[in-house]
This record gives C-alpha cells, structure tokens and sequence, in this order.
C-alpha cells in the first residue's frame, strides 16, 4: 500500500468536501474530513469493484449509513474514477445535480443507498448482506464461485444510537452475517454535543456481547485500518464485522475539529487556512494532484481487469449452468408482468367468504412456485399474516436457500432489511405485521417509495374488525396515513379475486413499493362481477363492482371489507352504481377517460364508506358527497359490534341513499 499517496488523497478528499461545502454554504464537513483516511484504504485499496460498471454482481457494496456526510462519498467516488467529475463535485446541493444533499440510489453512480434518516443505511446494509449469502448459495456451484464479496457501511454515533439500527444488529448477528463488516466512525460528538452526554455503553464489549467481531483501531493510521478490514473479510467465522475506528471529528481544521461544531458546516469559513495546511496549492479550488489521479488511474485499470477475469468465471459458470443463469438474469432485470402472474393463480368461487390474509397467504404461494426469487419474511407474525412460503425453508446461519425469514418483533429493521434487499436487486423482498404496527415501518417504508424500491408489505388486520383487540390495535387512521406517502400503492382488496390482483400488481411493480392492507374477517366473494372483472380492475385502482340498471342516480364507492356493505346496501336500487376503489394511487394514474368511466362527473350524489379517517375520500364523492367514515379510535367489543356501533353497515349505506 503507498501510504504516501494515499495519506495525500485523504488531504485532497478533505479539500473536495471543504470547497464543496463552502462553496453552497451547506453540509456536512465532520465526517468527510474526520473519516477521510477509511475512505483512501477503501476506495484507493481495499473495495472490490470497478467503477467503469457500478453494478457489477460481485462487487463489495458500500453504503454510507451516516448519510448528511455526502460529501465522503461523492469525493471518493470521482477520486476512484465513477461518473462523478469535477462539476459534479462542485455542483453540491445544486438543483438537478447528481450529488444532493444525501445520497440517493438511483442518482449518483456507485451510491447503493439512499440514507440520510440515521441508522437506515445500517438496515439496508444487513438486507445485502442477507441477499449476498442467499445469492451465494443459490448461485455458486462446486465448479465456480461467481459471488464472493463483502458489504460495507460506515456508520457514526447517530446511526448506532438509533434503534433501527438496534434491531438490524441484533438480527445480523443472529443470522451470523460474516460477510457484513461495519465502519463506525467513532468521534466521540453528537451534533449538538460531546457524545458522552448522550450514551456511555462500551461499543466494543457490546457488539461482542451481541455475537459480533468487534476491533478499535486508529482511525487516521491507514495500516491500522488496511489490517482490520483485510482481518474482517478474511475471517468467515459467522460472525459480522464492526471497525470501530477512533477518529477526529472535522480533522483538518483546527479551530473545530474534535468538537460538535465540526459537524456541520461550522469550518467552512476557515477552509482556505485549513487547506493551506493540507497541502493543497493556493488559490485553487477542488484540487486533485496529478499523483493522485495516476494512482487512482491505475487502480480503475487494475479494477477492471479483475472484473474481466471474473467475467472469464461467470461466462464459464453460465455454459454449465443454463438454467440458473436465465433465473438470475430474469431476477436482474425484474421483467415481470401482472397479466403473467395472475396466469397462475386460480380463480375462486362466485359464492363463499375468506379473509383477504387467508387467501392472500395461498395466492403468495400460488406466486412462489412461479417466482423462484419471491422471498417473505414476518415479524413474528408468520401464524397471523399467513404470509409462510410452504415447503420454502426458513432463512438462517445453516440453510441460506430459505425463503422465509424470521425477523422477529423488529419491524423498523424488518423494512429496512427489505429495502437493502431490493437495493441488491436479486430477490423480490416482501415483509409481514399487522397493519397497525406500520407506524413502526413509517421511515423505512418512506425510503422505500422514495428511492423506488420494489418492496411489498403484506399487513393484515386492517381495519377495526380486529373487535376486542380494541383500539390500540385498532389502525383506523393508518391506511390514510400510508395514502400520502408519494409513490407508495395502497391496496386494499374486498374479496379473494381483487387479493388476487393486489398481490400480481405488487410483484410485477419495478418503480416503488406496494403495500397490501388484508382482513382478519371473512369477506365475501363479490360473485355480481366476474373474477376477470374484479382482477383487471383492481389493477387499474378502482372500477365498476356493479352496474346501474336504470338512469344513474348514486355512486357508493368502498375499499377492502366495506365493499360488502356498499353491494348491500345499493340493493333494490337500480339507479346506483357501486364502485370498488382498492387502490386510490393506481386508479389516478389511469387515463382521464377511463377514470370518467368509472365515476362520472355528471353524478354527484356520492357515498363513500370505509372503516377509516374520512378526510381522504372528498377528492372522489365531492363537496355533495357523503363519507361514512371513523374519525375517532376504535373500541373493544367483538368485530362486528364494533362495526355496527361504529356506523360501518349495510343499513348506513342505505339511509344514505334514502
């Protein structure tokens, strides 16, 4: 390792971020500057990657958890040659540029995560390394090994502090995640004070406790760091890895450095005497020696031909193993279609009731046998959620091929995994609870829909017919809660076949997440419309459950269990029509036409019922609509007591049509 040249590419990365942060009068400078000898033994040693492919499948993935240091990552990525250039570094923060504020997949070549939310990245680096020994496992044979890589996050006192992070350990562990190696950039500052005044607990002596690998290093000394990451990757013990590197917060500038206003960009103004100290020129901005970009010229060149001999393996791997090759190229390209997946699933009866989770827990196995690469998970809720693969085998240290995984009662960190799971891009990820406790997926779920994540939450006991739970399990206001999110679909189906066609739309989705909220209760089939009738519609968001048979008069518009009282109490009225809207996110994404079709302006007695805070439906009954809704918590009786106590009935349907 030259030393030399990579102690003088840490300066220069220090100068990157100091400029960058100066020049937009924003940011985060603590962390670049502090962390800055682990990003020269990473990027300029010890990664496995080419930056001329960001996504080459064996690849270490790296994801910066403590996410408001940006710029540690966008200088080290255009250091080590990704498509990030000069501009782009010294576009921080702008409007359109590929290096905002924090890091965000899809935006920035060589960024695996989007984090920023403390802790997160911590989750999603779990998910990969729970794909990564999945996908080892399944794709690896005697003959070539095409997956042999490590996951890195590097991680501050915020990340760890928070209980995502918490949970997403302690499952990490559990599983014995060895592939998994944890960077902490132990500074001893919080943002707004010296660490201590927040926590006390002996980092290394609990992440032994916990069952991992735990080393404290230097954090500045580049063979201190060399050491412990070459230690942590060549050490298969079933145990996952954290550095806990003590560092210098804002190292490099004097006046703050060590202190919690190295943090942010509290430095900045001291930047041109800071880098005079670095040893870099006068005058310049955003400088890069000549040294250093041939060093790192030469390790993008030394980089690829190591990519090219694995491709050597792969293509060889390929031949001799068609069958798996075709399943994870169709697994990498996720080309699935809903048409295609409900193919598999059969039709139900006209006649006859099952709760949504009851039949959504047969069609998911209905799926599994068609998608080799469908995986679910519940937080100990599989007996409840009915979301088990059968005959798909259970996830841990000893069968890496199981398809269904034990999280545990970690719910933030079960959709946190899931997202680095779908970050991988190897597995359909899928994850169970009950509705209610959604609360505690919020941010992770947020995250998921912002960087377009392919997730699929299955929660069931949507609704207050939950009965003598009462009302703290009881999510009257949450599926409104979850509405607002943007790019999230919400489904909330009304019988088995509309179940069918929630789960087909949320597989075959490539841009953002989909959340299914099932029933506890029996439901009945809706047998008035046919089962292809119920499933093209629940695709398209919302349609026409049953016509009107004389001039239209009403529309009555339901979701999910209220849809049986909405058929009921339209009865005997041939002049009212009633619309299923299972998904209000998919029916506004139609074409204007055909959401005209289904609810047309010229009819404006409207009457929406579900078991739910009303405040959303106003967009579809109007302002001389009528909600039958629950703006209030729930309480504790038997389900349907509840309901009628409630107002949620056929008969309240029918006084409102009167």
């Amino acid at each position: 390792m030259n030393n030399a040249l990579l102690a003088q590419a840490a300066n220069e990365a220090r100068g990157l971020a100091m400029d960058a942060v100066h020049k937009c009068s924003s940011g985060h400078l603590g962390l670049p500057l502090g962390s800055a000898e682990i990003g020269a033994v990473l990027f300029g040693e010890s990664l496995q990657c080419d930056p001329a492919d960001p996504k080459w499948l064996n690849r270490d993935r790296f994801i910066l958890s403590a996410g408001h240091g940006s710029m540690f990552i966008y200088s080290w990525l255009h250091l080590s040659g990704y498509a990030v250039t000069i501009e782009d570094v010294a576009n921080f923060r702008v409007l359109h540029s590929i290096t905002p504020g924090h890091p965000e997949f899809h935006e920035t070549p060589g960024v695996e995560s989007t984090t920023g939310p403390l802790g997160q990245g911590v989750g999603n680096a779990v998910g990969y390394a729970l794909s990564g020994k999945m996908a080892a496992a399944k794709y690896n044979t005697a003959g070539h090994k095409i997956i042999d890589n490590h996951i890195f996050a590097l991680a501050g006192d915020g990340c760890l502090q928070e209980g995502v992070a918490r949970e997403a350990v302690a499952f990490a562990a559990h599983n014995q995640l060895d592939n998994l190696i944890v960077l902490f950039d132990s500074n001893d500052v919080t943002l707004d004070a010296m660490a201590k005044v927040t926590q006390s607990e002996d980092t290394q002596a609990l992440y032994t406790a916990i069952g991992w690998d735990a080393v404290t290093i230097d954090g500045h000394d580049l063979n201190a760091i060399k050491a412990a990451i070459e230690t942590a990757k060549a050490n298969d013990n079933g145990k996952p890895k954290i550095i806990i590197a003590k560092t210098t917060i804002g190292k490099g500038i004097p006046e703050v450095a060590g202190t919690a206003k190295g943090h942010g960009e509290g430095g900045a103004k001291f930047v041109d005497s800071a880098k005079k100290g670095l040893g870099i020129p006068d005058g310049t901005h955003f400088y890069v020696s000549d040294a250093v970009k041939a060093y790192f010229a030469e390790l993008k060149a030394a980089r690829a031909a190591a990519h090219a001999e694995w491709n050597v393996t792969f293509a060889a791997w390929s031949a001799a193993n068609a069958d798996l090759a075709a399943e994870l190229d169709a697994a990498r390209n996720g080309s699935l279609k809903a048409e295609d997946l409900l193919k598999v699933i059969p039709e139900y009866p006209a006649e006859g009731k099952a709760a949504t989770r009851n039949s959504g827990g047969e069609i998911l196995n209905h799926l599994a046998k068609a998608v080799p690469n469908l995986i679910t998970g519940s937080a100990d809720l599989f007996g409840s959620t009915k979301n088990y693969i059968t005959g798909g085998g259970d996830f841990s240290a000893t069968n890496r091929l199981g398809r269904n995984i034990w999280f545990g009662i970690r719910e933030h960190a079960m959709a946190a995994i899931c997202n680095g799971i779908a970050y991988d891009g190897l597995f359909l990820g899928s994850c169970a609870t009950f509705l209610v406790f959604a609360d505690y997926c919020r941010p992770s779920i947020r995250i998921a829909a912002l960087a377009k994540l392919p997730v699929t939450y299955i929660f069931t006991h949507d609704s207050v017919g939950v009965g003598e739970d009462g009302p703290t399990h009881q999510p009257v206001e949450t599926i409104s809660g979850l509405r607002v999110i943007p790019n999230l679909d919400v489904i909330r189906p009304g019988d088995a076949e509309e179940a069918a066609a929630a789960f087909a739309a949320a597989f075959s989705r490539a841009d953002g997440p989909t959340l299914l909220a099932l029933s506890r209760q029996d439901l009945p089939h809706q047998g008035s419309a046919s089962a292809a009738t119920r499933r093209e519609g629940t695709l398209k968001g919302g349609y026409v459950l049953v016509k009107e048979t004389a001039p239209l008069e009403a529309i009555v518009i339901a979701t999910g269990s209220e849809v049986q009282h909405a058929v009921e109490g339209a009865k005997g009225k041939p002049g009212v029509r009633v619309v299923s809207l299972p998904c209000f996110e998919r029916f506004d994404r139609q074409s204007s036409e055909y959401r005209e079709s289904v609810l047309p302006a010229a009819c404006t007695k409207r009457i929406a019922i579900e078991a739910g805070v009303s405040g959303l439906w106003w967009k579809y009954v109007g302002t001389q609509g009528q909600i039958i809704g629950i703006d209030r918590f729930g309480i504790s009786a038997p389900g349907n007591t509840v309901f009628k106590e409630l107002g949620i009935t056929a008969d309240a349907v029918a006084k409102a049509l009167a």
